[in-house]
């Protein structure tokens, strides 16, 4: 299990980090040795059964999932998988449910002794229906769950539980994904020097530090309708010496003035966001960029870019994950979007970036010249290590 690396981590105790060790093993050999059980599963057995009884092979994901879902092993990793995620967050209640009150007195200490950045709360704030009904990804109370006066709790849920969650793949302070990408893009575009930055939808700001890291000198701003999420993401960036400002909005309805930012971005956002609320944080960030700026969202690859086992595969979630506007947006083409938002089409960008913790500078910064796996079953998956994706483009 990954220890966080703050100082607004949970203390645990002996049995309880046994626990989440134990559970964070689970989910990798659920997500790895199961998961590649399955593949050979459907090589072996159903893909030729489709084959002889169709003529032909799947066409989509769909299809896949229909053959797969009589299949006893696919019934059997499902319900590992399903057990071991709600593992994951139960792992952690035991020791938060002790320390909540030094939780809120350690960010009442670093709002006194650090002073960074801002934090921006409306009383009243009307959390979208998409957010309050589902629990998404089975985090109880989910992100926006508020029980006592200034609660952080749903925040520290999924800053520790992510940490057992990912088993190490994100990264020593789960950032990886925007250290990766945040660089690449300031490796390919070295003149691109962006004075202000938004994060949308940015939870406990574990990505928008990303990007505060990448460009110092850049204001960076996050909006998000939680308001657990965004007082433990406040007082989180304080305890790591970042300057952020964050503000309790919709991303389907920002509150700053026409081309405010040179770049606005989001980190695995999209696919917990209705269709409809999609279409409009495009034409919200195609309006808050200055010319020359550049959206760009990352996120999980479409399925008009994979192969018919990879979008059942990462359907999945969508299904039995409570995460009901995963595959619808994951049927949506990324370039469709953008240009309905407004974006020139040339100006269309996507990239997948290796993973700058798990495969090394070296191979991290050779990726800049070396984007052979977009548009192929390939994208933004885990391959032979993890690759992440991302797609947006320049106003």
């Amino acid at each position: 299990m990954l220890e966080l690396k703050h100082e607004l981590k949970l203390r645990k105790t002996r049995d309880e980090k046994a626990r989440m060790n134990f559970v964070s093993g689970l989910r990798a050999h659920v997500l790895m040795d199961m998961a590649n059980g399955m593949r050979a599963v459907w090589d072996a057995d159903v893909a030729p059964e489709f084959r002889k009884r169709h003529r032909r092979d799947p066409k989509d994901g769909p299809e896949v999932h229909k053959a797969m879902k009589p299949n006893e092993y696919f019934k059997f990793y499902s319900s590992m998988r399903v057990t071991a995620q709600d593992m994951v967050w139960q792992s952690v209640l035991g020791p938060l449910e002790r320390q909540r009150a030094d939780l809120k007195a350690k960010a009442q200490d670093l709002d006194r002794r650090v002073g960074l950045g801002s934090l921006n709360l409306k009383p009243g704030f009307e959390v979208p229906r998409s957010v309050t009904a589902v629990d998404v990804h089975l985090m109880s109370g989910n992100y926006d769950g508020e029980y006592e006066p200034d609660d952080l709790a749903a925040g520290a849920v999924y800053d520790n539980g992510l940490a057992v969650f990912s088993f190490g793949l994100m990264g020593q302070n789960l950032d990886d994904l925007g250290q990766s990408i945040a660089g690449f893009i300031r490796l390919k575009y070295p003149d691109f020097k962006p004075k202000k930055i938004l994060d949308l939808g940015c939870t406990i700001g574990h990505n928008t530090g990303s990007w505060k890291d990448t460009y110092p000198e850049a204001e960076v701003h996050g909006v998000d309708v939680a308001a657990p999420c965004l007082r433990y993401a406040h007082a989180r960036a304080q305890a790591q010496g970042r300057a952020i400002h964050f503000h309790q909005m919709n991303a389907e309805q920002v509150e700053f003035p026409d081309a405010s930012f040179d770049v606005v971005f989001s980190s695995m956002f999209l696919h917990e966001v209705p269709r409809k609320g999609i279409e409009k944080v495009f034409k919200e960030a195609h309006r808050l960029l200055r010319p020359g700026g550049l959206m760009l969202h990352m996120e999980l690859p479409p399925n008009s870019q994979l192969s018919a086992y990879e979008a059942f595969y990462l359907d999945w979630d969508s299904f039995y994950n409570n995460e009901p506007f995963y595959k619808p947006f994951r049927d949506m083409v990324p370039q469709e979007v953008c240009a309905r938002a407004g974006f020139d089409p040339k100006k269309y960008v996507q990239y997948v970036v290796p993973s700058r913790g798990g495969y090394g500078e070296k191979i991290w910064s050779e990726s800049v010249n070396q984007q052979d796996t977009v548009d192929s079953d390939k994208t933004g998956r885990l391959a032979e290590g993890v690759r992440w994706y991302c797609f947006g483009a320049w106003k």
